[in-house]
């Protein structure tokens, strides 16, 4: 979720499904781009597809993403910019939007009478799922062949963005877009605050509830936090999640898999223990009418010691926190390898009324090529596909994230966003863990809410 910008948010770039280190290495050398061959769309009418923005005539192309983070706003605003230098003929009409406001008004603008061309979609059965059902979008294999996607992205990642073309099966059957970033949730951590608490960073969820604990004693506010949004919710109880449940847990799940349920004991765990930090004061007070964006900005200001949120942060705390700053992803107990939250951002998909799919699939090449990845970076972001060149200098924000994205991804300790479960779990979810946080809900009964909507999805399948 890239915010999953959320991103998802704002969601949400590497998967929920095992990653071998082929994620980090090698797959830079195969960057997309485009080929000589076409192929054809299994939707369209058998033919070519036109890989030349050059020869597509005057075109205006809509695109719609959840970019408003700084990160990724600079370096949409510059490939956008660069795109249109390369082709005079295309002129971009951007519309940006946050993942929470994203999500409540894509469906209506693609289903109008003019809808965008591009678009990100958030994977799993909410977003992406309901859209193919809606015959919203139109797959993108063949485009996958000409540009190399297919090749150049490891099959994790391609099948989250998978569909049947009924929209009932995730992670199989025609492919619906790509995604341009990478992203996991962790904990930020304000070195000098840890530093005059005697602490250091926390890798197992033991250790950073001894460190909430030490905080509050000691009168720093342990977590910043705000869930207006409703998508930071996610995040939090996610990580928790992840060390109390494990990855197999998770997985079945999120991806319906072996009889699992939100009532299982890793889930209840899970939710007792958020439960507790809210009880504790370790979220603060009035968290549920602050937005992500406060907390951040009280994160930076130096008035917490902890952050829990998304890689895509890091744009916004690097450049007022410096090397102060530092990112770490927590393991189920010592000596374990770190699990946690990640995948890929939104994934850029073409809208099945688009009048110039092969102009707007051009425009998805120019974002996810080696060139857009790097731009990408560039800007503070986490490329799905790291640049060979791509090494942050020792010390910096981005160096730790990249030394914790390959801790996580190396190990295979990438779960899912939980919001990808069912088609309503994101609405279900998110309040959920509202009531949860604000002492109306208690951890069984949270549970239970959670089980009721994953049952009913499973009874409709």
């Amino acid at each position: 979720m890239t915010e999953r910008t959320a991103r998802r948010s704002p969601r949400r770039l590497i998967a929920a499904a095992a990653l071998t280190t082929g994620v980090l290495t090698g797959i830079a050398a195969c960057a997309p781009g485009p080929s000589n061959g076409s192929s054809a769309d299994s939707t369209k009418s058998a033919g070519p597809v036109s890989t030349d923005p050059a020869n597509a005539g005057k075109v205006t192309l809509t695109e719609w993403d959840q970019n408003t983070d700084p990160g990724t706003n600079a370096s949409s605003e510059e490939l956008n910019k660069a795109f249109m230098k390369k082709y005079p003929n295309v002129t971009i009409k951007r519309v940006s939007r946050s993942f929470s406001d994203l999500k409540t008004t894509l469906k209506l603008a693609l289903s109008s009478s003019n809808p965008p061309d591009v678009v990100q979609a958030n994977q799993g059965y909410p977003d992406m799922g309901a859209f193919v059902k809606a015959r919203l979008l139109q797959p993108v294999d063949s485009y996958a062949k000409a540009y190399g996607w297919d090749t150049a992205f490891p099959s994790q990642l391609l099948d989250l963005n998978r569909f049947t073309s009924d929209g009932k099966t995730w992670k199989t059957g025609n492919l619906y877009g790509v995604s341009q970033t990478g992203e996991i949730v962790g904990i930020y951590y304000n070195k000098a605050k840890l530093k005059s608490l005697g602490l250091s960073a926390p890798t197992t969820l033991a250790a950073f509830e001894t460190a909430l604990a030490k905080a509050k004693s000691s009168g720093v506010q342990p977590i910043s936090y705000g869930d207006a949004d409703k998508s930071p919710g996610i995040h939090l109880f996610g990580v928790v999640q992840a060390a109390t449940a494990g990855k197999e847990g998770v997985r079945k799940l999120v991806f319906n898999e072996g009889g699992a349920k939100w009532t299982d004991p890793g889930s209840l765990k899970a939710a007792t223990t958020l439960r507790s930090w809210a009880d504790k004061g370790y979220l603060g007070s009035g968290f549920n009418g602050e937005s992500k964006d406060q907390a951040v900005a009280a994160f930076a200001a130096g008035k917490s010691l902890f952050l829990v949120d998304g890689t895509w942060q890091a744009a916004v705390l690097e450049p007022k926190m410096k090397t102060g700053v530092g990112f770490t992803a927590l393991s189920p107990a010592a000596g374990q390898p770190p699990l946690t939250q990640g995948g890929e951002g939104l994934a850029w998909a073409v809208t099945s009324k688009s009048k110039h799919p092969d102009v707007a699939a051009a425009y998805i090449n120019f974002l996810v090529d080696n060139n857009g990845m790097k731009a990408s970076a560039d800007h503070g972001n986490l490329p799905a596909l790291p640049p060979a060149d791509y090494k942050p200098a020792p010390g910096t924000l981005d160096a730790g994230i990249l030394d914790q994205w390959k801790a996580v991804s190396e190990k295979d300790g990438l779960l899912p966003y939980l919001d990808y479960t069912t088609p309503t779990f994101y609405d279900t979810l998110t309040a959920a863990v509202q009531e949860l946080t604000a002492g109306q809900l208690s951890p069984k009964a949270f549970g239970d809410q959670l089980q009721s909507d994953y049952s009913s999805f499973q009874r409709s399948r």
